[in-house]
């Protein structure tokens, strides 16, 4: 017998996500842009194609999915940026997948997260050769108390192959 819950195809999740050229930053607040230019995803296509490859809490009452875009021109591979926003937590994870919807590889970039009377966050600058340049730091929860020697910074490549290299 036959399921009645329809199957989607990569094309049709592809599709949620427009695509835009770099540089692009994304901070604490860049959520709120993809949210009223960009419709949320359906759950049936969250579950088929987020859940399998985002890693940690996915509590289906608590935790939201938005997706965010595609990086054009990327040639062999395709590559999206999601947000999660889920309980004291919130962040953007980037997946490359074969235009066949495999995934290649995924990566958290940038994100907020409440530890205990600490907030961590980090930033991401995707340029136009797909380098991914990273700010981390902490502060208090009253967010006027930021830690300099918390600072950190990093930078990603996503390679010709989709693969991101640290």
């Amino acid at each position: 017998m036959e399921s009645s819950i329809p199957k989607f195809s990569f094309a049709d999740f592809t599709a949620k996500f427009p695509q835009v050229s770099m540089p692009i930053i994304l901070g604490e607040d860049s959520h709120h842009v993809f949210s009223t230019e960009n419709d949320p995803l359906p759950e049936l296509l969250t579950q088929q194609f987020i859940l399998p490859v985002h890693p940690g809490n996915t509590d289906e009452e608590t935790t939201e999915f938005l997706p965010c875009f595609m990086i054009q021109d990327t040639g062999a591979f395709i590559a999206l940026v999601w947000w999660k926003a889920g309980l004291l937590e919130y962040e953007y994870m980037l997946a490359t997948f074969t235009e066949k919807g495999q995934l290649i590889d995924k990566h958290i970039i940038a994100f907020t997260r409440v530890e205990g009377d600490q907030i961590r966050s980090r930033v991401a600058t995707i340029d136009e050769e797909w380098e991914l340049h990273l700010a981390e730091g902490r502060s208090g929860t009253n967010q006027d108390q930021f830690d300099p020697t918390s600072s950190k910074t990093f930078s990603l490549e996503i390679l010709a192959n989709g693969e991101i290299a640290v």
